[in-house]
């Protein structure tokens, strides 16, 4: 008997959910099997996904090989028709112990259809209590929504995901609560589209409501960050937290995904250009020390040379720090696959100059914490993270999981020496 081996692809959310597997599938007592908890953001993700399945095959031919998540969900006769899977499972079903009880047990393969994939689009609540801890020893994450109302032209994910489902938030303090008492000294919150949080629990409270709350009543927390928003949708209450929350830690990862307006409105995004601009000058108005990470799409259909350059010059106007770049590829079934593409040359192209551009603006940043304080929280005895999610390396043992104040000496390879 052997435990199940688990293989995550994609995002922060589905490495949560992954945790919440283990724990399922060990009170159902699978044991000899292969879980792969696919993504399905890009065609890159998903080709990537039968590859990590051919491979998991090869290293356990005995065992039963379980494909769940993303790519699962929103194409699951693709994973089905591969000879290497013996189960496709959906992302509602992957949540609950009912689908795993059904699995265990020597002859689960023929008990069940293979695939036991339902309608993501009918599921109303999101499982964001199943686990406490999820995370290095000093930081835990915590989901506290699920789902995306939005309908991105380029994306493919409220097909995998369902439509938005907050946890409430009584919930989300008890769970924090306990995880202070374990030790941990910072919390993330996840989710998909984590700025629609609240808007169908009663009273539609705000992400800023969530996020005040926790501070007021967790106050044993030292630090909260928020792992990713939609700009346009940040409210009143998360800016005033920005502004007076010093445990709020100055770090935002923005969804800004092109800094062209007419591309942005292919994209059918929110925003235009200026309101990604006029967002980050406020937001470090209000927290001079704040710092911006943001996913941008290279390649969508239709962009020029110039549309490109904008979202390039846009590093630059919102001072962009930490870059996810995204080379465009097409999803079936989602509007922009049927719109003109731009050759696979130009879109690598950019993207290779997106990148340095990136990696500029990281130079920068860390050039210009020389001679800084900062408190930084240990993931190891030799790495750590700033208040602006800088990795810190010491030349000294460090205890893990504390915040110390150190100095910062140096930076080399995308770290800061201290």
């Amino acid at each position: 008997m052997s435990a199940p081996v688990f293989s995550t692809l994609g995002c922060r959310l589905n490495a949560y959910e992954t945790e919440a597997m283990k724990k399922l599938s060990a009170e159902a007592g699978i044991d000899n099997a292969v879980v792969i908890n696919t993504c399905a953001v890009t065609a890159e993700a998903v080709r990537k996904a039968r590859q990590e399945i051919r491979r998991l095959r090869r290293e356990n031919p005995d065992a039963t090989l379980i494909v769940t998540g993303c790519a699962a969900q929103t194409e699951p006769e693709t994973f089905a028709a591969m000879a290497e899977v013996d189960r496709v499972i959906g992302n509602s079903e992957k949540m609950q112990l009912e689908t795993w009880a059904a699995m265990s047990g020597p002859d689960f393969i023929g008990a069940t259809e293979k695939v036991q994939v339902d309608d993501i689009m009918s599921v109303q609540e999101t499982a964001g209590h199943l686990i406490d801890g999820f995370g290095t020893r000093s930081r835990a994450y915590v989901q506290i929504q699920n789902g995306c109302d939005h309908r991105c032209t380029f994306c493919i994910i409220p097909f995998g995901r369902g439509n938005s489902r907050s946890v409430p938030a009584g919930v989300v303090v008890e769970q924090i609560k306990r995880l202070v008492d374990k030790g941990f000294n910072e919390v993330v919150l996840t989710g998909v589209d984590l700025t629609s949080w609240g808007a169908d629990l009663p009273g539609a409270p705000r992400l800023g409501d969530m996020v005040m709350r926790i501070l007021k009543m967790v106050p044993d927390l030292p630090r909260l960050r928020i792992s990713s928003i939609d700009s346009i949708e940040a409210d009143e209450m998360l800016m005033q937290a920005i502004a007076t929350e010093p445990r709020l830690m100055p770090h935002l990862h923005l969804s800004l995904q092109a800094g062209d307006d007419m591309i942005l409105k292919r994209m059918k995004r929110r925003h235009g250009r200026s309101d990604a601009i006029r967002f980050c000058e406020e937001a470090r108005r209000l927290r001079p020390e704040m710092t911006f990470g943001a996913d941008i799409i290279v390649g969508f259909p239709t962009e020029s040379e110039e549309m490109f350059t904008r979202s390039l010059d846009l590093v630059r106007e919102c001072d962009l720090t930490w870059l996810h770049v995204f080379p465009y590829s097409p999803r079936k079934g989602t509007p922009a696959a049927r719109m003109p593409q731009v050759h696979g040359g130009a879109i690598r192209e950019r993207a290779a100059r997106l990148r340095a551009r990136g990696d500029e603006q990281v130079a920068r940043h860390l050039e210009a914490q020389i001679g800084r304080r900062h408190n930084v929280l240990l993931e190891n005895a030799r790495m750590g993270r700033t208040e602006q999610f800088t990795e810190v390396s010491f030349e000294t043992d460090q205890l893990e999981g504390q915040i110390v104040s150190t100095m910062i000496t140096g930076h080399s390879q995308n770290q800061l020496r201290a």
